[in-house]
């Protein structure tokens, strides 16, 4: 009854109540030529512990970091999860609460929106953030959009460096409006190319990503000034929010809008979603600021409490004065980030980023002093790097597989410049044995010396 909750006298007693002799009266507007006939091609109906059988077979099908070490980043990275953001996230105060309409009845789903707004404002080094979006790609696109708002212009340069899927959402939101985009290359060292030659007085915004796509740490403080100097804004896109524990705050670089995914912080890869966005800036550019805001305030008690103190969207206000079309935040994500920052606190966050970086630099010596392998990358990076190879990206990838590792990112389709070569990210679950295992079994040739390290 689970999958089929209707008994056939169910149905008859609600065909009786609308008047209707047979379910198949239903369908009478439906043309008979267009009606199906016969049943449909599908397997026969499987009893409960008969599917879970199926599903769970398929399911072990699937790699992930309990059956694998990971080296794969470009986006959406593996780290340890506590225990008490599943515990805390499930319960049914949070699991089941809709989104904070009544803020007599949602004070503790406020108080953990407010509570993130305040991190990610200290995190960013901004003043104001908003209470998060659907993912890191379209927080980039948002963020576009409300520079745009904010200048009345609508040219839009975009660092090659901006993860090629942020950049896909980008074009797509802005096209229809009459938005140029240009994009700016990468440098030899990994880094941008100068920005400043492709800023003019009808450029919006600059969008650059902190570290790149390919893991450089770029140089934001540039980039800022030369978009000042046109009064352009500087978005700061950052895919891996862990990175902002370490390097320094995008808003004391200049960045006049911080927006990102922060993933990282808590929350499941899920097979790429769902995810939570970020959005932070300047206290000047709040009333642009797309989706929500949780304020804090006292009631006529003089007890703290919070509301939804702003609300740029179509349901809230007029259509044409509304900022976004994001419906609302990712609540429940963003709860398990909230979480994961409270547990970790300021300390804990930063020396969790130095073990990234730390790893990341081991694997960098390891791939150094190992044929086959290099660096083709000079500029510094955080927990990610792009790997040259000496044979198929591919063929690597298999050999790494073969040793029960996920080894990175075909750069093929994203870097196809770099030649034979993966993007390759340490987390805190790569151990040192891992990373050994790894750089052992990439070089062409190296099948049985990855076996070997397998064994």
């Amino acid at each position: 009854m689970r999958y089929i909750p209707h008994t056939e006298r169910d149905i008859a007693q609600m065909l009786d109540v609308i008047g209707v002799p047979d379910v198949d009266s239903l369908f009478s507007t439906i043309p008979e030529k267009s009606r199906l006939r016969g049943e449909l091609d599908v397997p026969a109906a499987l009893s409960e512990q008969e599917l879970l059988r199926v599903l769970s077979a398929m399911a072990a099908r699937n790699a992930n970091t309990d059956t694998h070490d990971w080296f794969l980043g470009a986006g959406v990275y593996a780290h340890f999860l506590p225990t008490a953001v599943d515990a805390l996230t499930s319960r049914a105060e949070f699991l089941t609460a809709y989104t904070p309409y009544q803020p007599e009845i949602s004070q503790g789903t406020l108080q953990a929106i407010f509570e993130w707004q305040t991190m990610i404002c200290g995190l960013t080094g901004m003043e104001v953030a908003n209470a998060s979006m659907y993912d890191g790609a379209s927080a980039a696109a948002e963020a576009a959009l409300m520079a745009m708002r904010v200048t009345k212009r609508s040219r839009i340069v975009m660092a090659e460096g901006v993860n090629p899927e942020y950049r896909a959402v980008v074009r797509t939101y802005l096209s229809g409006i009459g938005a140029e985009i240009v994009e700016v290359g990468r440098a030899e060292d990994g880094r941008s190319q100068p920005i400043a030659p492709h800023i003019d007085g009808d450029t919006a915004c600059v969008l650059v990503q902190q570290p790149s796509f390919l893991g450089a740490i770029e140089d934001l403080a540039s980039a800022a000034d030369a978009a000042h100097e046109h009064g352009t804004q500087l978005v700061a896109v950052v895919s891996e929010a862990l990175s902002l524990a370490l390097l320094e705050a995008p808003g004391a670089l200049g960045a006049d809008i911080v927006c990102g995914e922060a993933q990282s912080f808590g929350v499941p890869m899920s097979v790429g979603g769902p995810h939570v966005g970020f959005m932070a800036t300047r206290q000047k550019l709040v009333r642009q600021l797309p989706g929500r805001l949780v304020g804090q305030t006292v009631d006529t008690e003089g007890r703290r409490g919070f509301v939804l103190t702003l609300a740029t969207r179509e349901q809230h206000i007029r259509r044409e004065k509304a900022t976004s079309n994001i419906c609302t935040n990712q609540g429940l994500c963003l709860l398990m980030a909230t979480i994961y920052l409270s547990l970790l606190g300021r300390r804990g966050l930063r020396r969790l980023a130095e073990i990234n970086l730390s790893k990341a630099e081991y694997a960098k010596a390891r791939v150094r002093e190992t044929p086959g392998l290099s660096l083709p990358l000079s500029a510094p990076t955080f927990n990610e790097f792009v790997v040259a190879l000496d044979g198929p990206a591919d063929a690597a990838l298999a050999r790494a597989l073969d040793s029960g590792i996920i080894g990175g990112l075909d750069l093929e389709t994203d870097a196809p410049e770099l030649g034979p070569s993966l993007l390759v990210c340490t987390t805190e679950l790569a151990s040192r044995d891992a990373i050994d295992r790894l750089i052992a079994a990439l070089p062409a040739g190296s099948d049985s010396g990855s076996q070997e390290a397998a064994r």
